[in-house]
């Protein structure tokens, strides 16, 4: 596949940088450990969508902006405003025109003005309608003989630079204020924007920086309320979502001022208590004179309405002759088909040799997420700012007041990713670059309620598999939320634990016989005991009706109980902060029913729960019979888990736990005197003791991954991890696609495939690449570690794949369920530093 490879990359990116400066040299050095791109440079040959029916945007996505569960904006490579998750876990990428930023510049002798984006082929808003903005003047896109710029990403910080075009050098950071610990400012609705604007020249330059944004109050509800499931071609459940995009009718646009501020409020209609997608946004600059109090002399231009749906020259021609804009404070109400954009602008005269810092702020107040009919929840930043959706100046001003401690605290809490030279600067980058799923991944969270002092929280599995928080994907994903924001991770296991006691016997059809032509078999959606398989949808009632994906009936699944107990006791063991007895204490009584239910599955009495046949774990198009090593050796490690949860507790609580002992003793002896013996072949794990299946599964011991990590019984012996890491590099990895791809799910022992035609098998999950990964550096094999990572990174981050990492590609280079969670198991990999410490401050 041919593919711009990351070190063409690098050497493109330097182009046309020029002669730097003392003062601006550290500015335009490239951000250490970040993604790079060319402003504007198209991909020859990006990864493409495996199945029709599932999501492909395209490449041309940038870094989320927004705090988590706020609802996020994304800034792609090209400049452009493309991606809008700002509906609770609703996805809907487009491009406004008239969401963008634009430079005005003079030199007495010449000017120029450039909207600082490529030219959009549409207006996503309005598909039908012709080109966009026709008198505006967009930036030039970079060939792959010239750069005209350069983005850079370091999640939460991207950068943009401005090359050759101006003669000002012109850059702007952009970031939230994600910050490990801190469960106040990471959930702000808020992006800002540090513009620097410096003259290399020896003459003064006229200079005006604008901001325009359309008022979208309204617009990301879901016009379809219905909560019932449709399948796709690959037997995946979803739900319609219908946006309200273009929606105008009662908006307003108004001037604000307060406290070293000048704004434009994008406001909505409030006669009525706020409902979803209603509420603010603001547009923010500094004032005339909190900017000369840094040494700016500067005019503000605010410009609160003009009409974006025409070619844009009522608000580019004056910009376009001298940097201004015509100001007015218009806020009178929309009518139904006439949208609204506001322009605000930061007008300076800058001398030879001098620099201008000045920050943007862009906030939003939409505070309600709705579920299901009648069923909302208000986001976790209300807590801080109020519920009536009138905020976002108030937002912003925040943003003006703290954007350059914000942007210290973020290079502290990586400035230990930083200096980790021995991971090297693609999986330092990939590490951070990864925690962008948290913010765009749908994710949910809601305000604190008595239970749930810092309110509850969720991550879809992916934007295709729309439900949130799948157990046995985040075995893997969740390492990042326990590393950086551990209550966040407590609060996910304790909504699962309150779900694992509760039925629901509502009957569904199960979408894997469908694929397979079986016709309709229907299974009851939550059995009680029955450790869940996730913690339900956006349009139902999420937290609370769980198991949502009826792709297989997941009450028969042989891993998720021990996902739980795995995880109850790594963020107990893990979590920056110290031990929490009292959390291990509210998971306890969950433990044990989950567990209990699934030895109900042991059909032999040896110890070890049974798969049925039809698949009925996490790789769930992919058969296994009778005891596997997959979810056997889960099943071991959660038995030690589950023994040292009742010893401490018994120890510090009081609690007699004598009972669960003496019966998780005997399961454990029984299961331990049968894994082997069952599984082992001499050299690796057999996939499973009665299909004879003659394949190495990659994974087939997470469990002993998982007991090695939290310092438990290892399942296997030394020698025979070993042994099977051995074969499982030479024929997942080395022998498929000479290890370029990273490790495929399961091959013959020489490599080659049992099914040419197979999903699963085939396939390299990026999550299940980075948990192998950890496994493997765990074990002393730090080599083969990084070469695994390595090779995955390199195909996502020049695949095209940057944020909206797969949960799979393919040698055919096609993907499969982008923005997926279990990728963030690249944090794994930290874990298992031998001198581990959580990132960040103490939690807020």
């Amino acid at each position: 596949m041919a593919r711009l490879g990351l070190s063409k990359l690098v050497a493109l990116l330097k182009q046309g940088l020029g002669k730097r400066t003392s003062a601006d040299a550290a500015e335009t050095q490239p951000l250490s450990c970040a993604w790079n791109r060319p402003l504007g440079l198209g991909w020859e040959q990006p990864y493409t969508v495996r199945y029709a029916s599932n999501l492909d945007d395209g490449p041309n996505h940038g870094m989320p902006l927004g705090g988590f569960g706020a609802g996020c904006i994304g800034r792609a490579p090209d400049g452009s405003f493309n991606l809008w998750h700002l509906d609770g876990g609703e996805h809907w990428f487009g491009t406004l025109p008239d969401c963008q930023f634009a430079l005005f510049e003079s030199d007495g002798n010449a000017s120029r003005a450039h909207a600082l984006a490529v030219k959009p082929e549409r207006d996503a808003s309005r598909p039908q309608a012709g080109k966009p903005l026709g008198a505006w003047s967009w930036y030039p896109a970079s060939t792959p003989e010239h750069s005209t710029g350069l983005y850079e990403a370091r999640y939460p910080l991207s950068r943009m630079r401005y090359q050759g075009v101006f003669s000002a050098q012109v850059s702007c950071e952009a970031y939230s204020p994600i910050i490990p610990g801190d469960y106040q400012r990471t959930s702000y609705p808020l992006a800002v924007f540090a513009w620097r604007l410096h003259n290399p020249t020896r003459k003064p330059l006229e200079l005006s920086l604008l901001l325009s944004w359309r008022n979208t109050v309204g617009w990301f509800t879901n016009t379809d309320p219905s909560a019932s499931v449709h399948f796709r071609d690959d037997g995946s459940p979803e739900h319609n979502y219908v946006p309200a995009i273009g929606a105008s009718e009662g908006q307003r646009n108004r001037w604000h001022e307060q406290g070293g501020m000048k704004a434009i409020v994008l406001d909505g209609d409030h006669s009525r208590p706020v409902q979803e997608g209603e509420g603010q946004w603001c547009l923010a600059v500094p004032d005339e004179t909190t900017l000369a109090a840094h040494g700016i002399s500067a005019e503000v231009l605010r410009c609160s309405r003009w009409d974006p749906s025409g070619d844009g020259a009522e608000i580019w021609r004056s910009f376009a002759r001298d940097g201004s804009i015509p100001e007015s404070n218009d806020d009178r109400r929309s009518r139904s088909g006439e949208p609204a954009s506001a322009a605000i602008a930061v007008r300076l005269r800058l001398e030879p040799g001098a620099t201008a810092e000045i920050p943007v702020v862009i906030s939003w107040d939409l505070p309600v997420t709705a579920f299901a009919t009648g069923t909302r929840a208000l986001r976790r930043y209300t807590d801080f700012f109020g519920t009536s959706g009138t905020h976002a100046a108030a937002i912003a001003a925040e943003g003006l007041e703290h954007w350059r401690s914000w942007r210290r605290a973020i290079e502290a809490w990586q400035q230990p990713v930083l200096e980790r030279s021995d991971l090297g600067e693609p999986v330092r980058m990939a590490l951070l670059n990864e925690l962008y799923d948290l913010a765009s991944g749908g994710s949910l969270w809601s305000a604190a309620s008595p239970d749930d002092p810092v309110g509850r929280f969720g991550v879809l599995e992916c934007l295709d598999y729309a439900w949130y928080e799948s157990l046995d994907v985040r075995l893997y994903g969740s390492f990042a939320l326990l590393q950086l924001w551990p209550e966040l991770d407590k609060a996910v296991l304790r909504s699962f634990a309150r779900a694992i006691g509760a039925a629901d016997p509502t009957p569904r059809p199960i979408g894997w016989y469908f694929t397979q032509g079986k016709g309709r078999v229907e299974a009851a959606r939550k059995v009680k005991g029955a450790t869940p398989h996730d913690l339900g949808a956006p349009n139902e009632r999420p937290w609370d009706a769980t198991n949502y994906t009826a792709y297989q009936d997941c009450n028969l699944w042989k891993d998720l109980a021990s996902d739980f107990v795995l995880q109850v006791w790594r963020t107990f063991k893990l979590a920056k902060g110290g031990e929490d007895v009292r959390f291990l204490a509210d998971c306890w009584p969950a433990a044990v029913e989950a567990l209990t239910y699934l030895k109900s599955f042991d059909a032999n009495n040896d110890g070890l729960p049974d798969n049925g046949g039809a698949p009925d774990q996490t790789f769930d198009d992919w058969p296994l019979k009778g005891v596997s090593a997959y979810c056997g050796a889960l099943w071991i490690a959660a038995l030690e888990a589950a023994l040292a949860m009742a010893q401490r507790l018994q120890l510090e609580l009081g609690l007699d736990t004598s009972e669960q002992q003496r019966t998780f003793g005997d399961w454990l002896g029984q299961s331990r005197a049968n894994f082997d013996a069952l599984l082992w072949n001499g050299e690796y794990y057999n996939i499973d003791a009665e299909s004879g299946t003659p394949v190495v599964m990659a994974d087939q011991l997470c469990g002993d991954f998982y007991a090695r990590l939290l310092g438990l019984p290892a399942v296997v012996a030394d020698d025979r991890a070993r042994s099977a890491l051995g074969a499982i590099k030479q024929a997942c990895f080395e022998r498929f696609e000479g290890g370029k791809l990273g490790v495929a799910n399961g091959l013959r022992r020489d490599g080659t495939p049992l099914d040419p035609n197979g999903t699963h098998p085939l396939e390299v999950w990026t999550g299940i690449n980075f948990g192998l990964a950890a496994y493997y550096r765990l074990m002393g094999d730090t080599a083969t570690a990084l070469a695994i990572t390595g090779a995955v990174v390199e195909q996502v981050y020049s695949g095209g794949l940057q944020f909206r990492t797969p949960e799979a590609i393919t040698a055919a280079g096609t993907f499969r369920a982008c923005h997926y969670l279990r990728a963030m198991a690249i944090w794994a990999l930290w874990a298992t530093h031998t001198d581990w410490q959580p990132i960040g401050p103490e939690q807020a």
